[in-house]
C-alpha cells in the first residue's frame, strides 16, 4: 500500500481538522475511520457550543461538513478497521483489515466511548432498556419514564433533551450536588427532572426488557426499587487507547500522555481530541489539537528532510 506524510487514526473532529491542515500543508494524508465521519459528535443531535453556528448544528451535518472540506483539499478516508500498529519503526506501520499502510508520522484520534455502570444485565438490556444516548435514543422512549445516572454535563444535557419527550425524567447523582457548568443548571429550574441524590444503581431489573432498577442509597445503605422503561448512562467515558497500549505511554486513567504540543513518547507519533491527557473535551478543543498537532508534524517532517 501507499506510504503517505500523515495517516490519522480516528475521523472525529480532531481527526480531520488534523486532516484538513496537514493537507493544506502539501501533505499526502490518510484518514482511517471505522465506522462514519464524526465520532461521538456525530451521535449528537443538536450542537450549541461550537463557535459560529448561531442557531446550532446538527452533529451528523458538522461531521461531513469537516471531512468534505478536508477532502477537497485533497485528503482521503479508508473505512476500514485498524487492528495494529507499529509505531516505533520507519516508516511506521498500520495495519488494517485491508491491509497495511505506512506513514511517516501518525496521529492517534481514536477519541473515547462511554463508561459502563458496571452492573448485572446491563450488556444484556443494552437496546433493550439501557442506552447510552440521549439523542440517538431518546425517541424510543417518547411518553415514558426514564432514569438518567450521572451529575456532569453529559448527564444534564441528556435530561434536559429527554425532559422534552419523556412523561417523566429522574437523574440519579452519588453526590449531593450536580458537576454539571452553571449553564445547565440554569435550565434545570425551569425542567421538570426529579432527582435522587446520593445514590447509585446497583441492579437492573426485567427479563427481555428493562422493567426497573434498584437504588442504594448511599448514605444509609437503603435499597429501594424504581419502576421505569429506561436507564440512560452518562457517568464519563474511557479512552479508546487498546490498540497503543504498550507503545505510546499511557496514564493511570489510560489516556495518551500528550501535552499541549500533541507529542507521544514516541517519535513521529501524536495524539489529539479525546483520547489524550488534557482539561476539557469538548468538539472545539479537539479541533484546536488538530490544528496545533500539523504546526508540529510539519516541524518534524522538515528536520526529517532537511537531515
Amino acid at each position: 500500500m501507499k506510504q503517505y506524510d500523515v495517516v490519522i487514526i480516528g475521523g472525529g473532529p480532531a481527526g480531520y481538522s488534523a486532516a484538513l491542515y496537514n493537507v493544506r500543508n502539501a501533505r499526502s494524508v490518510l484518514v482511517i475511520e471505522q465506522l462514519s465521519a464524526g465520532g461521538q459528535m456525530a451521535t449528537t443531535g443538536n450542537v450549541e457550543n461550537y463557535p459560529g453556528f448561531d442557531e446550532g448544528v446538527d452533529g451528523f451535518d458538522l461531521a461531513e461538513k469537516m471531512q468534505n472540506q478536508a477532502e477537497r483539499f485533497g485528503a482521503e478516508t479508508l473505512y476500514e478497521t485498524v487492528t495494529e500498529v507499529k509505531l516505533d519503526v520507519h516508516p511506521k506501520e498500520i495495519i488494517t483489515t485491508d491491509g497495511t499502510v505506512y506513514a511517516k508520522t501518525v496521529v492517534i484520534a481514536t477519541g473515547a466511548h462511554p463508561r459502563e455502570l458496571g452492573v448485572g444485565k446491563e450488556s444484556q438490556f443494552r437496546g433493550h432498556g439501557v442506552a447510552y444516548c440521549a439523542t440517538c435514543d431518546g425517541m424510543m422512549f417518547k411518553d415514558k419514564d426514564v432514569v438518567i445516572v450521572g451529575g456532569g454535563n453529559s448527564a444534564i444535557a441528556d435530561a434536559l433533551f429527554l425532559d422534552k419527550i419523556c412523561h417523566k425524567v429522574t437523574l440519579i447523582h452519588r453526590r449531593d450536588e450536580l458537576r454539571a457548568s452553571r449553564i445547565y443548571q440554569q435550565q434545570l429550574e425551569k425542567s421538570n427532572i426529579e432527582f435522587i441524590w446520593n445514590s447509585q444503581v446497583t441492579e437492573i431489573i426485567g427479563d427481555k426488557h428493562l422493567t426497573g432498577v434498584n437504588v442504594q442509597n448511599l448514605k444509609t445503605n437503603e435499597i429501594s426499587e424504581l419502576t421505569t422503561d429506561g436507564l440512560f448512562v452518562a457517568i464519563g467515558r474511557v479512552p479508546d487507547t487498546e490498540l497503543v497500549k504498550g507503545q505510546v505511554e499511557l496514564d493511570k486513567r489510560g489516556y495518551i500522555i500528550a501535552d499541549e504540543t500533541t507529542h507521544t513518547n514516541i517519535d513521529g507519533v501524536f495524539a489529539i481530541g479525546d483520547v489524550r491527557t488534557k482539561a476539557l473535551r469538548q468538539i472545539a478543543t479537539a479541533v484546536s489539537d488538530g490544528a496545533t498537532c500539523s504546526f508540529y508534524i510539519e516541524e518534524y517532517l522538515l528536520n526529517k528532510e532537511r537531515f
